[in-house]
């Protein structure tokens, strides 16, 4: 099977929101009036994002949503994608599940697949993700203002648990395996919830590689710093699933090292005004996602971490560098 033989077979569909899609030197995208472009490319490489072994439904799934969560993350309405793969061979049962698990989400969120570059080598997906957002009304990093409440979406660190027990380093009950497993590698898109918070939040990010350091993006972007309720953190992590805590989890400092720098988790980290809070919920309602208060934006630079009786919580939270 030649290279276009394998984008005709896996990947060439017809395309409804794109003016023209695969099989040219170009796709042609128009933006509705008044709409801005939004686009956003992330790359996943074997042994640095995901393991060689990992299911290639799941793969497609994750490469996809990684991207669509930067849109959810500036209120943008996914539109089309590009695809980019460097496979090692032409392996037709993997093309067939990986596609399969990249048009799923793909449809769920109606965005079209318009071109790209397929090539050998060793397996490298990169997607490039366009979406469009009203004129003006895209969330930024830049927009946290001094006594805004901080919020996070769904839960956090379960994804790092998952990572650590296919380490070997950690042993997880099999009911919180699955669902943790689940997180790592199909995560889920916040991009209901980015469209509702239009208007809203004051700023946002998606969370990929941990909170402390995603959150790190607004304070610089925005010139301010913050406070986090550590004991509120804590509890983002998802519930032992058959009442049993997991060996290395006992220590209050371990779970809230997952939640805090755990990184993978693809929620939203988001800000916006005391004013505000009946909106948040309303938007969280609409997107039917959970968020939660997690501190307050402050004017002195710098991120600060309290417990529930407001004193300093020491730790060494580090979240994920590519190249530290």
């Amino acid at each position: 099977m030649g290279e276009f033989d394998l984008i005709a077979r896996y990947f060439q569909r017809p395309t409804t929101r794109a003016v023209l899609g695969v099989g040219d030197d170009c796709a042609l995208l128009q933006p509705a009036d008044g709409m801005q472009l939004a686009v956003s490319s992330d790359m996943l490489v074997e042994g640095r994002h995901f393991f060689a072994d990992v299911d290639p439904s799941a793969l497609g799934h994750k490469a996809l949503a990684v991207n669509l969560s930067d849109l959810a993350a500036c209120g943008a309405q996914p539109l089309a994608f590009t695809l980019a793969l460097a496979l090692p061979r032409a392996d037709e049962a993997w093309l067939a599940a990986f596609s399969r698990g990249l048009f799923a989400l793909a449809d769920t969120h109606g965005c079209e697949l318009v071109g790209g570059d397929t090539t050998r080598g060793p397996l490298n997906i990169c997607i490039t993700v366009f979406g469009e957002v009203p004129r003006g009304q895209a969330l930024l990093r830049s927009g946290a203002r001094a006594g805004d409440d901080i919020y996070v979406s769904g839960t956090l660190g379960d994804a790092r648990l998952a990572l650590e027990a296919l380490r070997g380093k950690l042993t997880l009950p099999s009911g919180w395996m699955g669902a943790a497993r689940t997180r790592l590698e199909q995560p889920t898109p916040r991009v209901a919830l980015g469209l509702a918070l239009r208007g809203v939040a004051s700023a946002a990010i998606d969370i990929s590689d941990g909170l402390i350091g995603d959150l790190g993006h607004i304070l610089s972007a925005s010139r301010v710093g913050a406070r986090i309720d550590t004991a509120v953190a804590a509890g983002l992590l998802a519930g032992d699933l058959d009442g049993r805590v997991p060996d290395g989890l006992v220590h209050h400092e371990a779970r809230l090292a997952c939640v805090l720098a755990g990184g993978d988790d693809y929620e939203l980290a988001f800000t916006a005004p005391v004013s505000a809070r009946a909106a948040v919920q309303a938007a969280a309602l609409e997107a039917r996602t959970t968020v939660t208060c997690i501190g307050r934006i402050e004017a002195a630079p710098g991120l600060r971490l309290v417990d529930a009786a407001g004193q300093p919580v020491s730790g060494d939270f580090a979240s994920f560098d590519h190249f530290a």
